[in-house]
């Protein structure tokens, strides 16, 4: 559990949204909820009865990219390189080494995936990556979890869908081309804006996003509860091949 003082929820959600008029939206999403799979639906889940220390379908290139001091890893197992829907697996370490712990379906960029993300090329990017800031329109799901911004500056366009008017009712930033300890919807973009950011966990509305994954409100809930910041969470995410290479 993080201290109270990481958590300055008024401060948090002024700054929110001011910076809603800014807000740049990479992708959307929202919610048909889904329960954690069984094992038969698993990545490679035999590597994972075979290698604890061993993240399954992880090359080893990619586990070296991951901290020491991680305890909980998000991974993202994309269906193909020029795909939309993935899996969600949530692993946690301790003294026996990495264990499943849920699973989820899920979505990201309508055209798949690319080790080279920019703005607006609808691709989500490989890699591993730092969660570190959670927010949305709705209450903090906790106790526990990421510090967390609630702002209604976090909506959805009303000009989108109605199918995805909910996409950012619950967010998790991923920690590419942005300020860690800002709130998600943070315009800023250290890399420049040609880099793409705004790149989120957030709910799914049953197809592919603009570069960000989505999945059921029921997974983003367990995630917001589970995820901790003394535990050092990462995503690592790709399409399968670019996963194991």
């Amino acid at each position: 559990m993080r201290p109270t003082a990481i958590r300055p929820t008024v401060l948090r959600t002024v700054l929110a949204t001011a910076a809603g008029a800014l807000l740049l939206t990479s992708c959307g999403s929202g919610g048909v909820a889904f329960e954690p799979t069984d094992g038969a639906q698993r990545p490679d889940a035999r590597a994972s009865s075979a290698d604890p220390t061993v993240l399954p379908g992880i090359s080893g290139r990619l586990q070296q990219r991951i901290p020491d001091d991680t305890r909980q890893v998000v991974a993202v197992y994309g269906d193909g390189a020029d795909r939309s829907t993935a899996t969600v697996v949530l692993y946690t370490k301790d003294g026996d080494g990495w264990k499943r712990r849920a699973d989820w379906p899920a979505h990201n960029g309508r055209k798949g995936w690319t080790p080279d993300h920019h703005e607006n090329d609808k691709r989500s990017p490989v890699g591993v990556f730092t969660l570190t800031d959670a927010g949305g329109v709705l209450a903090d799901p906790g106790p526990g979890g990421l510090p967390y911004t609630r702002s209604d500056a976090f909506a959805a366009p009303r000009t989108w869908a109605k199918s995805h008017w909910h996409d950012f009712d619950l967010v998790i930033a991923i920690d590419y081309n942005r300020v860690k300890g800002t709130p998600p919807n943070d315009p800023s973009r250290p890399e420049g804006q040609s880099k793409g950011g705004s790149i989120w966990l957030h709910l799914d509305h049953g197809s592919g996003t603009s570069g960000c994954v989505s999945l059921s409100e029921q997974g983003m809930r367990h995630l917001l509860r589970t995820l901790e910041p003394d535990q050092h969470p990462v995503v690592v995410m790709g399409d399968k091949a670019s996963l194991r290479a």
